[in-house]
């Protein structure tokens, strides 16, 4: 169903193939670069920093903690990264002894400070996960069950489920969080043929965006099953591939498109606010 177009905003900034957006405590957005840049920018149209560069990386999904460090997926490294906001750089997480990580995709934590990271695999092979992470960095691999191309998540406002976007066969995901901390029960939400979809993000109703990959498409999944198309840009003219998507703004009314084919980042204002994200605080414990 065709819903109300967004009106799309280029922030303004050039950005090396972003597929990573987020969201910072600090009242600043942040994308990550295919050669493993970290921006740090203002959705106002003020100044871009590059944090760091790590080199030989590419930095995909982007978390942060109560400090301001943010925890970067890196494809080619495989590994999670814990990035100062001065820039210092160490490895947070390569896995567990018994296996390496083979393509961390997006970072999501939760109130007690596990972070839980979607592990790909390979396209179209069915053999993706979900690591949970503690503070600290020891590793876990939490879910097998969602492992279509695992990709995007977004935690539920009561931390009880994830939201998990699966691009191959492509279709969203509900994944029950147990009492004791144990994966749950998965439920598939929509099934989305011909598709790729790639990021999620939770809106305080409720509602579920899904960002498209293929085609740049983003759709809007009401609590009571509707999809709506908010976005459907097949000429190109703004997104191209579209990933990962994120709430930000003072009044989390900014929904943030990172498009990983170009060279840029799109803002849209949204008449419901995002749900804010976990910013656990780690302490001494990162």
């Amino acid at each position: 169903m065709a819903g109300p177009t967004l009106d799309l905003h280029n922030v303004g900034h050039l950005f090396d193939h972003p597929e990573a957006v987020a969201w910072g405590q600090d009242g600043y957005a942040y994308a990550g670069g295919e050669a493993g840049q970290l921006y740090r920018f203002d959705l106002q149209g003020g100044p871009c920093q590059t944090v760091t560069q790590i080199a030989g990386g590419f930095l995909l999904g982007l978390a942060h903690d109560a400090a301001g460090n943010t925890y970067a997926c890196d494809e080619r490294g495989a590994c999670v990264h814990r990035i100062t906001p001065q820039g210092t750089v160490s490895t947070y997480s390569r896995g567990s002894s018994d296996q390496a990580m083979r393509v961390p995709n997006y970072p999501v934590f939760d109130d007690a400070g596990n972070l839980f990271v979607s592990d790909s695999g390979g396209f179209g092979q069915q053999d993706g996960w979900i690591w949970r992470v503690r503070a600290g960095g020891e590793a876990v691999i939490w879910d097998r069950s969602a492992n279509g191309f695992t990709n995007g998540m977004c935690l539920t406002a009561d931390g009880r489920a994830l939201y998990v976007a699966e691009s191959s066969p492509p279709l969203i995901s509900r994944l029950e969080i147990n009492p004791d901390g144990s994966a749950g029960a998965r439920r598939v939400l929509v099934e989305l043929p011909r598709t790729v979809p790639d990021g999620v993000a939770l809106d305080v109703a409720g509602n579920l965006y899904i960002s498209l990959y293929n085609p740049n498409i983003i759709y809007r999944l009401s609590l009571a099953g509707e999809l709506v198309t908010l976005v459907d840009d097949w000429q190109q003219l703004h997104l191209v591939a579209p990933t990962n998507i994120a709430f930000g703004g003072a009044d989390m009314k900014t929904l943030i498109i990172a498009s990983l084919c170009g060279w840029s980042v799109h803002t849209a204002v949204v008449p419901i606010a995002g749900l804010r994200l976990r910013y656990p605080d780690l302490g001494a414990r990162a």
